[in-house]
């Protein structure tokens, strides 16, 4: 299982155990030795014999019953019955944050069921930002994992990297605003952004303070219609949350 205790511990209960196929220990058990056992055990106050949520990454959802349970092992009979929740119709094109704020907004990118985010270079995004350890695959793993535990889906989003704003914006965004509603979030007078999409949208938000003129410019030049939230400047992980709240 790729989650591991090296990005600190979900404050909240698990709402979904998820497992890989590294956790089978044949085709309808499962056992778990890492973080997960120790909330099964601290949180859940799980016995033997009891069943709880599970899910299997990439796959269904179902329920797991617990068979045998130490300190050192839990193992579960799982039936995997449904589908995960589907996800939004939306593509997250993303002005690299600091890395603290970085590891909330992929929780909550994952708990939004966002299916793409884009990371970007930005005049206002420090360099620094792009040697950030929370920028190693294996950590926003764990991270969107945990978005996935709380809201009990199974499919991870997929995280593109791009350190180079000109390249990003002139050969590879147009191809990804082709066919749908792309919308720009950005600080000023601008058309209040919508509380509803129905079909396939793509949405860009900048770093704090928002993108320089020019990095607006080519946004609105490659296709984006620039809104608004308000007068308010808000926090980037609270525009997103406000955003992808109404979007959805």
């Amino acid at each position: 299982m790729p989650t591991s205790t090296t990005c600190g511990q979900a404050d909240s209960r698990v709402n979904l155990l998820l497992f890989s196929g590294a956790d089978k220990s044949s085709v309808n058990e499962i056992r778990v030795t890492d973080r997960r056992l120790q909330h099964l055990i601290e949180i859940h106050k799980a016995r033997v014999g009891d069943t709880v949520r599970v899910g299997e990454i990439g796959g269904q959802i179902g329920a797991g019953e617990i068979l045998s349970m130490d300190d050192q092992a839990v193992v579960l009979a799982v039936n995997l019955t449904a589908a995960p929740p589907e996800k939004l119709p939306i593509v997250l094109v993303l002005a690299l944050p600091r890395p603290k704020m970085l590891r909330r907004i992929l929780r909550t990118v994952a708990e939004f069921g966002v299916p793409e985010l884009h990371l970007i270079n930005s005049y206002r995004v420090e360099k620094s930002y792009w040697q950030s350890p929370v920028l190693q695959e294996d950590t926003v793993r764990d991270y969107l994992i945990q978005g996935l535990e709380q809201s009990r889906d199974t499919i991870l989003p997929t995280v593109h990297r791009h350190s180079r704003f000109k390249p990003f914006v002139e050969d590879i965004f147009p191809q990804m605003v082709a066919g749908k509603a792309a919308l720009l979030a950005h600080p000023g007078d601008h058309p209040p952004a919508p509380h509803t999409i129905n079909h396939p949208g793509l949405l860009v938000i900048g770093p704090e303070g928002g993108f320089i003129p020019y990095e607006v410019e080519k946004f609105q030049a490659a296709g984006c219609d620039t809104v608004s939230l308000g007068p308010r400047i808000l926090r980037v992980e609270n525009a997103i949350s406000s955003l992808l709240g109404r979007l959805s």
